[in-house]
């Protein structure tokens, strides 16, 4: 029985700190791709939230991680090797990833999902930005706070996470589910066709990948 949807929140060093993982895991076209980062931290994010994908795909799926069939295609272009995550033989099941400067996450679940995370002293803007990405309610809210920073930011990752789970359907319900993670200074937010659940990192580090 597939599971629900659910989202999980870890640093890049508990992922690349974790037994079994690394660039093995991945694909050949994204090993090219981040072959290509010359940054080292961001190098190390792109890594642990791909890896961190592939753990929540696997445990979506039951197959190993590195046999989950991910893949990426950009609805503009049409292109494959760039764009939302899905993956190939399961069209039913969505999955996202995100990272931000030391902080990865990765979600999985029935329909389409999506994903993001920031750090949570970082504040969104310039304002004109905002205007055009985030509802207006959202914004007019979080402005009439005397501190609109924090309000801000989390209006900021649920609309990330809204645009990566794609246009909603009409016929499809959709639930957003948000969370500030004081121990990782991480704020976060996931949206699915089922209520998404937050996991720990150890839900999915705690596996041993087959094969390392």
């Amino acid at each position: 029985m597939t599971p629900g949807a659910f989202a999980v929140v870890a640093t890049t060093r508990e992922v690349l700190d974790a037994p079994g993982l690394g660039p093995h895991l991945l694909a050949p076209w994204e090993r090219r791709r981040l072959s290509a980062i010359r940054v080292p931290s961001r190098h190390d994010d792109v890594l642990a939230a791909r890896l961190l994908l592939r753990l929540c795909a696997a445990r979506l799926t039951g197959r190993p991680p590195a046999a989950t069939g991910l893949a990426q295609r950009c609805p503009d272009c049409g292109r494959d090797g760039h764009g939302r995550p899905y993956l190939a033989d399961r069209p039913g099941l969505g999955v996202s990833l995100a990272h931000a400067d030391g902080l990865v996450a990765a979600a999985a679940g029935p329909g389409p999902v999506g994903v993001d995370v920031e750090p949570a002293a970082r504040r969104p803007g310039p304002l004109p930005v905002l205007r055009r990405v985030l509802p207006g309610p959202d914004l007019d809210e979080a402005l009439a706070r005397p501190d609109p920073g924090p309000s801000l930011l989390r209006a900021w990752v649920r609309a990330e996470a809204r645009f990566k789970a794609g246009p909603p359907s009409p016929e499809a319900a959709r639930h957003l589910a948000e969370w500030t993670d004081h121990r990782r200074g991480a704020v976060a937010a996931a949206v699915a066709g089922t209520p998404p659940s937050l996991l720990p990192p150890s839900a999915v580090l705690g596996v041993r990948p087959a094969g390392a």
